[in-house]
Protein backbone atom coordinates (compact mmCIF):
# COMPACT_ATOMS: atom_id res chain seq x y z
CA UNK A 1 0.00 0.00 0.00
CA UNK A 2 1.18 3.50 -0.61
CA UNK A 3 -0.03 6.12 1.84
CA UNK A 4 0.62 9.42 3.08
CA UNK A 5 -0.36 11.74 6.29
CA UNK A 6 -3.40 13.13 5.88
CA UNK A 7 -2.70 15.98 8.44
CA UNK A 8 -2.69 19.40 7.10
CA UNK A 9 0.15 21.08 8.60
CA UNK A 10 -0.87 23.99 10.76
CA UNK A 11 0.64 27.73 10.31
CA UNK A 12 0.65 29.82 12.87
CA UNK A 13 -2.12 32.55 13.55
CA UNK A 14 -1.40 36.31 13.38
CA UNK A 15 -3.62 39.03 13.67
CA UNK A 16 -3.78 42.90 14.16
CA UNK A 17 -4.09 42.08 18.32
CA UNK A 18 -0.09 40.45 18.16
CA UNK A 19 1.56 44.10 17.55
CA UNK A 20 0.85 47.77 17.87
CA UNK A 21 -0.96 49.19 15.83
CA UNK A 22 -1.17 52.56 14.19
CA UNK A 23 -4.20 55.12 14.80
CA UNK A 24 -7.14 55.03 12.33
CA UNK A 25 -10.12 52.94 11.87
CA UNK A 26 -9.19 50.89 8.65
CA UNK A 27 -10.73 51.21 5.38
CA UNK A 28 -14.22 50.46 4.25
CA UNK A 29 -15.28 50.15 1.05
CA UNK A 30 -19.52 50.26 0.35
CA UNK A 31 -20.81 48.94 -2.94
CA UNK A 32 -17.98 49.70 -5.01
CA UNK A 33 -18.33 49.55 -9.03
CA UNK A 34 -15.89 50.28 -11.50
CA UNK A 35 -16.95 50.05 -15.08
CA UNK A 36 -15.42 50.87 -18.72
CA UNK A 37 -18.03 51.25 -21.50
CA UNK A 38 -20.35 48.20 -20.97
CA UNK A 39 -17.57 46.44 -18.96
CA UNK A 40 -18.03 46.15 -15.39
CA UNK A 41 -14.68 45.46 -13.91
CA UNK A 42 -15.76 45.68 -10.56
CA UNK A 43 -18.94 44.49 -9.27
CA UNK A 44 -20.34 45.95 -6.07
CA UNK A 45 -17.64 44.99 -3.90
CA UNK A 46 -18.36 45.31 0.18
CA UNK A 47 -15.00 45.34 2.44
CA UNK A 48 -13.58 46.13 5.59
CA UNK A 49 -10.36 45.85 6.53
CA UNK A 50 -9.35 46.45 10.16
CA UNK A 51 -6.60 48.86 11.32
CA UNK A 52 -3.31 46.75 11.28
CA UNK A 53 -4.49 43.82 8.66
CA UNK A 54 -2.11 43.13 6.08
CA UNK A 55 -4.79 41.62 3.17
CA UNK A 56 -3.33 40.26 0.27
CA UNK A 57 -5.96 40.39 -2.51
CA UNK A 58 -5.31 37.41 -4.68
CA UNK A 59 -7.13 36.16 -8.01
CA UNK A 60 -6.24 35.20 -11.26
CA UNK A 61 -5.29 37.97 -14.35
CA UNK A 62 -8.65 39.28 -15.06
CA UNK A 63 -10.25 38.98 -11.61
CA UNK A 64 -10.35 43.43 -10.65
CA UNK A 65 -8.05 43.41 -8.05
CA UNK A 66 -5.27 45.87 -9.66
CA UNK A 67 -8.67 48.01 -10.62
CA UNK A 68 -9.82 47.55 -6.95
CA UNK A 69 -6.18 48.80 -5.93
CA UNK A 70 -5.92 51.86 -7.59
CA UNK A 71 -9.42 53.12 -7.24
CA UNK A 72 -8.74 53.02 -3.44
CA UNK A 73 -5.06 54.67 -4.13
CA UNK A 74 -7.01 57.45 -6.23
CA UNK A 75 -5.50 56.65 -9.36
CA UNK A 76 -8.86 55.36 -10.94
CA UNK A 77 -12.59 57.20 -10.18
CA UNK A 78 -14.80 54.87 -8.65
CA UNK A 79 -17.95 54.55 -10.87
CA UNK A 80 -20.83 53.61 -8.05
CA UNK A 81 -20.18 53.56 -4.24
CA UNK A 82 -17.66 55.09 -1.40
CA UNK A 83 -14.10 54.44 0.17
CA UNK A 84 -13.58 55.10 3.39
CA UNK A 85 -9.82 55.65 4.70
CA UNK A 86 -9.61 56.51 8.76
CA UNK A 87 -13.26 57.08 8.64
CA UNK A 88 -13.43 60.15 6.32
CA UNK A 89 -14.97 58.83 2.83
CA UNK A 90 -11.90 59.72 0.39
CA UNK A 91 -13.91 58.15 -2.96
CA UNK A 92 -13.21 62.14 -4.98
CA UNK A 93 -10.34 62.93 -2.80
CA UNK A 94 -6.88 63.31 -5.24
CA UNK A 95 -4.07 60.81 -4.37
CA UNK A 96 -1.97 62.51 -2.82
CA UNK A 97 -4.01 63.75 0.03
CA UNK A 98 -5.37 59.89 0.92
CA UNK A 99 -2.58 59.32 2.92
CA UNK A 100 -1.66 56.11 1.47
CA UNK A 101 1.68 54.97 0.49
CA UNK A 102 1.85 52.62 -2.98
CA UNK A 103 4.66 50.36 -3.80
CA UNK A 104 4.84 48.88 -7.29
CA UNK A 105 6.02 46.24 -9.34
CA UNK A 106 8.78 48.41 -10.78
CA UNK A 107 9.62 50.05 -7.85
CA UNK A 108 9.29 53.44 -10.09
CA UNK A 109 12.19 55.18 -8.57
CA UNK A 110 13.70 58.36 -10.05
CA UNK A 111 16.71 57.28 -12.10
CA UNK A 112 18.57 60.56 -11.33
CA UNK A 113 17.98 61.22 -7.65
CA UNK A 114 20.26 59.48 -4.76
CA UNK A 115 18.64 56.90 -2.76
CA UNK A 116 18.29 59.36 0.13
CA UNK A 117 16.55 62.04 -2.22
CA UNK A 118 14.22 59.31 -3.44
CA UNK A 119 13.42 58.32 -0.18
CA UNK A 120 12.95 62.09 1.05
CA UNK A 121 10.86 62.67 -1.97
CA UNK A 122 7.42 62.13 -0.44
CA UNK A 123 8.41 64.40 2.54
CA UNK A 124 9.57 66.75 0.18
CA UNK A 125 6.32 67.23 -1.87
CA UNK A 126 4.27 67.68 1.41
CA UNK A 127 7.30 70.44 2.00
CA UNK A 128 8.34 69.22 5.10
CA UNK A 129 11.77 70.88 6.23
CA UNK A 130 14.78 69.95 5.06
CA UNK A 131 16.53 68.52 8.18
CA UNK A 132 13.31 66.82 8.99
CA UNK A 133 13.48 65.29 5.46
CA UNK A 134 16.93 63.52 5.59
CA UNK A 135 16.61 62.49 9.77
CA UNK A 136 13.21 60.67 8.39
CA UNK A 137 14.96 58.85 5.52
CA UNK A 138 17.70 57.75 7.12
CA UNK A 139 15.08 56.11 9.87
CA UNK A 140 13.43 54.38 7.53
CA UNK A 141 16.95 53.24 5.39
CA UNK A 142 17.87 51.84 8.14
CA UNK A 143 14.43 49.93 9.00
CA UNK A 144 14.91 47.71 5.22
CA UNK A 145 18.36 47.18 6.01
CA UNK A 146 20.02 49.92 3.61
CA UNK A 147 22.01 52.47 5.46
CA UNK A 148 25.53 53.98 4.37
CA UNK A 149 23.20 53.27 0.62
CA UNK A 150 22.12 57.25 0.90
CA UNK A 151 24.55 58.49 -2.17
CA UNK A 152 23.96 55.38 -4.61
CA UNK A 153 22.07 56.16 -7.40
CA UNK A 154 19.21 53.21 -8.32
CA UNK A 155 21.29 51.87 -11.25
CA UNK A 156 23.93 51.20 -8.92
CA UNK A 157 21.45 48.80 -6.38
CA UNK A 158 20.32 45.27 -7.02
CA UNK A 159 16.51 44.70 -7.77
CA UNK A 160 16.07 43.18 -3.93
CA UNK A 161 17.99 47.17 -2.90
CA UNK A 162 15.57 49.07 -5.81
CA UNK A 163 12.81 47.20 -3.53
CA UNK A 164 13.60 48.07 -0.79
CA UNK A 165 14.09 51.49 -1.25
CA UNK A 166 10.60 51.45 -2.88
CA UNK A 167 9.25 50.10 0.61
CA UNK A 168 11.68 52.86 2.24
CA UNK A 169 9.68 55.69 0.03
CA UNK A 170 6.52 54.64 0.97
CA UNK A 171 6.83 54.43 4.35
CA UNK A 172 8.77 57.66 4.83
CA UNK A 173 5.38 59.98 5.48
CA UNK A 174 4.21 57.58 8.27
CA UNK A 175 1.09 56.68 5.60
CA UNK A 176 -2.15 55.47 7.13
CA UNK A 177 -2.39 52.46 4.85
CA UNK A 178 0.51 50.67 2.10
CA UNK A 179 -1.07 49.35 -1.00
CA UNK A 180 1.24 46.95 -2.84
CA UNK A 181 0.39 45.86 -6.56
CA UNK A 182 2.83 42.57 -7.18
CA UNK A 183 5.40 44.47 -5.72
CA UNK A 184 8.10 40.82 -5.67
CA UNK A 185 7.06 39.78 -9.50
CA UNK A 186 10.15 41.46 -11.06
CA UNK A 187 12.49 39.08 -8.45
CA UNK A 188 14.13 35.56 -8.79
CA UNK A 189 12.24 33.31 -6.22
CA UNK A 190 14.59 33.23 -3.70
CA UNK A 191 14.72 37.04 -3.53
CA UNK A 192 10.98 36.97 -3.63
CA UNK A 193 11.33 34.25 -0.54
CA UNK A 194 13.52 36.85 1.38
CA UNK A 195 11.88 39.63 0.53
CA UNK A 196 8.91 38.41 1.51
CA UNK A 197 9.98 37.38 4.96
CA UNK A 198 11.66 40.99 5.00
CA UNK A 199 7.88 42.55 4.91
CA UNK A 200 6.21 40.89 7.06
CA UNK A 201 8.79 41.71 9.58
CA UNK A 202 8.54 45.23 8.87
CA UNK A 203 4.58 45.12 9.14
CA UNK A 204 4.86 43.57 12.27
CA UNK A 205 7.01 45.89 13.83
CA UNK A 206 4.81 49.54 12.34
CA UNK A 207 1.28 47.80 12.56
CA UNK A 208 0.43 49.66 9.29
CA UNK A 209 -2.62 48.42 7.41
CA UNK A 210 -1.78 46.75 4.56
CA UNK A 211 -3.61 45.93 1.02
CA UNK A 212 -1.22 43.75 -1.41
CA UNK A 213 -2.17 42.28 -4.66
CA UNK A 214 -0.95 39.59 -5.87
CA UNK A 215 -1.57 36.41 -7.85
CA UNK A 216 0.78 33.93 -5.78
CA UNK A 217 -1.10 31.97 -3.41
CA UNK A 218 2.72 31.17 -1.59
CA UNK A 219 3.01 34.84 -0.83
CA UNK A 220 -0.17 35.17 0.16
CA UNK A 221 0.03 32.77 2.67
CA UNK A 222 3.56 33.98 3.63
CA UNK A 223 2.18 37.38 4.38
CA UNK A 224 -1.16 37.61 5.16
CA UNK A 225 -3.61 38.21 8.34
CA UNK A 226 -6.69 37.81 5.74
CA UNK A 227 -6.83 36.75 2.26
CA UNK A 228 -9.60 37.97 0.00
CA UNK A 229 -10.08 35.73 -2.94
CA UNK A 230 -11.47 37.68 -5.97
CA UNK A 231 -12.47 35.95 -9.12
CA UNK A 232 -15.05 38.22 -12.33
CA UNK A 233 -14.89 41.47 -10.36
CA UNK A 234 -16.44 40.30 -6.87
CA UNK A 235 -14.34 39.15 -4.12
CA UNK A 236 -15.19 35.03 -4.02
CA UNK A 237 -14.24 34.92 -0.20
CA UNK A 238 -12.57 36.12 2.59
CA UNK A 239 -10.94 35.00 5.78
CA UNK A 240 -7.76 33.70 7.24
CA UNK A 241 -5.53 31.58 5.57
CA UNK A 242 -5.88 28.59 7.40
CA UNK A 243 -9.63 28.38 6.71
CA UNK A 244 -9.48 29.45 3.24
CA UNK A 245 -7.38 26.31 2.92
CA UNK A 246 -8.67 24.03 5.14
CA UNK A 247 -12.14 24.69 4.27
CA UNK A 248 -12.95 26.81 1.21
CA UNK A 249 -16.44 27.87 0.38
CA UNK A 250 -15.96 27.28 -3.32
CA UNK A 251 -14.45 24.86 -6.21
CA UNK A 252 -13.01 27.67 -7.41
CA UNK A 253 -11.23 29.47 -3.55
CA UNK A 254 -10.50 25.37 -3.50
CA UNK A 255 -8.49 25.08 -6.58
CA UNK A 256 -6.97 28.52 -7.26
CA UNK A 257 -6.06 29.11 -3.73
CA UNK A 258 -5.89 25.66 -1.94
CA UNK A 259 -4.44 23.69 -4.90
CA UNK A 260 -7.00 21.17 -4.19
CA UNK A 261 -8.43 18.56 -6.97
CA UNK A 262 -11.80 19.69 -7.50
CA UNK A 263 -14.37 16.16 -8.06
CA UNK A 264 -18.10 16.22 -9.23
CA UNK A 265 -19.89 14.58 -6.82
CA UNK A 266 -23.70 13.19 -5.60
CA UNK A 267 -24.95 14.79 -2.21
CA UNK A 268 -26.77 11.90 -0.76
CA UNK A 269 -29.40 12.53 2.48
CA UNK A 270 -28.12 10.01 5.97
CA UNK A 271 -24.86 12.63 7.17
CA UNK A 272 -24.56 11.71 10.90
CA UNK A 273 -23.21 15.48 11.91
CA UNK A 274 -24.40 18.50 11.74
CA UNK A 275 -22.40 20.46 8.80
CA UNK A 276 -21.43 17.53 7.15
CA UNK A 277 -22.76 16.09 3.95
CA UNK A 278 -22.97 12.24 2.83
CA UNK A 279 -21.91 12.23 -0.78
CA UNK A 280 -20.64 9.29 -3.92
CA UNK A 281 -17.73 10.44 -4.95
CA UNK A 282 -14.62 7.99 -6.99
CA UNK A 283 -16.62 4.83 -5.77
CA UNK A 284 -16.88 6.13 -2.36
CA UNK A 285 -19.76 6.82 -0.09
CA UNK A 286 -17.94 9.51 2.28
CA UNK A 287 -19.52 12.32 5.31
CA UNK A 288 -17.58 15.23 4.50
CA UNK A 289 -17.28 18.60 5.68
CA UNK A 290 -19.85 20.88 4.12
CA UNK A 291 -19.50 24.50 2.73
CA UNK A 292 -22.48 26.85 3.98
CA UNK A 293 -22.49 28.07 0.59
CA UNK A 294 -23.67 24.80 -1.19
CA UNK A 295 -27.58 24.62 -1.50
CA UNK A 296 -29.20 20.89 -0.98
CA UNK A 297 -30.09 20.69 -4.29
CA UNK A 298 -27.04 21.62 -6.57
CA UNK A 299 -26.32 20.03 -9.65
CA UNK A 300 -22.52 21.04 -9.53
CA UNK A 301 -21.98 20.38 -6.23
CA UNK A 302 -17.99 19.01 -5.68
CA UNK A 303 -15.34 18.04 -3.72
CA UNK A 304 -12.36 19.87 -2.42
CA UNK A 305 -9.86 17.03 -2.06
CA UNK A 306 -6.28 18.27 -0.97
CA UNK A 307 -3.16 16.24 -2.75
CA UNK A 308 -2.56 14.56 0.94
CA UNK A 309 -5.97 13.72 1.23
CA UNK A 310 -5.89 10.68 -0.93
CA UNK A 311 -3.78 7.65 -1.19
CA UNK A 312 -3.31 5.55 -3.55
CA UNK A 313 -3.72 1.41 -3.07
CA UNK A 314 -2.30 -1.49 -4.83
CA UNK A 315 -5.47 -2.69 -6.92
CA UNK A 316 -5.80 -6.02 -5.37
CA UNK A 317 -8.32 -8.55 -6.92
CA UNK A 318 -11.83 -7.70 -5.14
CA UNK A 319 -10.62 -4.28 -3.48
CA UNK A 320 -13.97 -2.55 -3.12
CA UNK A 321 -12.37 1.08 -1.98
CA UNK A 322 -11.55 3.63 -4.23
CA UNK A 323 -11.60 4.49 -7.88
CA UNK A 324 -9.25 2.37 -10.37
CA UNK A 325 -6.44 5.07 -12.08
CA UNK A 326 -3.62 4.83 -14.06
CA UNK A 327 -0.51 7.32 -12.78
CA UNK A 328 0.39 9.54 -15.49
CA UNK A 329 3.21 11.20 -14.14
CA UNK A 330 5.47 11.19 -10.59
CA UNK A 331 7.81 13.79 -9.67
CA UNK A 332 10.34 13.24 -6.59
CA UNK A 333 10.47 16.83 -4.38
CA UNK A 334 12.55 15.56 -1.82
CA UNK A 335 10.14 15.91 1.02
CA UNK A 336 6.56 15.04 -1.30
CA UNK A 337 6.26 12.66 -4.35
CA UNK A 338 3.81 14.34 -6.83
CA UNK A 339 1.91 11.70 -8.76
CA UNK A 340 -0.88 12.66 -11.11
CA UNK A 341 -3.65 9.95 -11.60
CA UNK A 342 -6.20 9.42 -14.22
CA UNK A 343 -8.81 8.36 -12.06
CA UNK A 344 -12.00 6.20 -13.52
CA UNK A 345 -14.99 8.56 -12.25
CA UNK A 346 -18.14 7.43 -11.27
CA UNK A 347 -20.20 7.84 -14.22
CA UNK A 348 -19.55 7.07 -17.77
CA UNK A 349 -16.75 9.87 -19.58
CA UNK A 350 -12.82 10.34 -19.77
CA UNK A 351 -10.75 9.85 -16.50
CA UNK A 352 -10.24 12.81 -13.93
CA UNK A 353 -6.62 13.88 -13.91
CA UNK A 354 -5.47 14.24 -9.80
CA UNK A 355 -2.56 15.30 -8.09
CA UNK A 356 -2.03 13.12 -5.18
CA UNK A 357 0.26 14.15 -2.64
CA UNK A 358 2.53 11.41 -0.92
CA UNK A 359 5.14 10.77 1.57
CA UNK A 360 9.19 11.90 -0.10
CA UNK A 361 11.96 11.18 2.03
CA UNK A 362 13.04 8.11 0.96
CA UNK A 363 10.48 6.68 -0.99
CA UNK A 364 10.36 5.56 -4.64
CA UNK A 365 7.89 7.25 -7.09
CA UNK A 366 5.70 5.05 -8.69
CA UNK A 367 6.44 4.11 -12.07
CA UNK A 368 4.27 5.85 -15.15
CA UNK A 369 1.53 3.55 -16.39
CA UNK A 370 1.14 1.56 -12.73
CA UNK A 371 -2.36 0.48 -11.70
CA UNK A 372 -3.51 1.16 -8.85
CA UNK A 373 -6.98 2.68 -6.60
CA UNK A 374 -7.70 6.11 -5.38
CA UNK A 375 -8.75 6.16 -1.99
CA UNK A 376 -10.39 9.46 -0.69
CA UNK A 377 -9.66 10.42 3.00
CA UNK A 378 -12.18 12.52 4.29
CA UNK A 379 -11.21 14.48 7.60
CA UNK A 380 -9.84 17.73 5.12
CA UNK A 381 -12.17 17.51 2.56
CA UNK A 382 -15.00 19.78 1.86
CA UNK A 383 -19.04 19.76 0.04
CA UNK A 384 -18.83 22.79 -1.99
CA UNK A 385 -20.64 24.18 -5.09
CA UNK A 386 -18.22 24.74 -8.36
Amino acid sequence: MIAMDPAVEALPERGPEQRATASGSGLRLEGVVKRFGEFVAVRGIDLDVEQGTFLTILGPSGSGKTTLLRMIAGFMPVSEGAIWLGGRDVSRVAPGERDIGMVFQNYALFPHMTVLENVAYGLKVRKRAKAERERRAHEVLALVGLEGFDERLPRQLSGGQQQRVAFARALAFEPQMLLMDEPLGALDRELRVRMAAELRRLHDELGNTVLYVTHDREEALTLSDKIAVMRNGVVEAIGIPQDLFARPDTGFVAAFFGGHNVVPCEQLPGAQAPGTQRVRCLHQTLDVARSPRLAADAADACLAIPGDALALVEPHEGEASGAPAVVNSAVYMGNAIQVNCDVEPDRPGPPIRLRVDLPGGRSVPPPVGTRVRVVIRPETVTAVGA
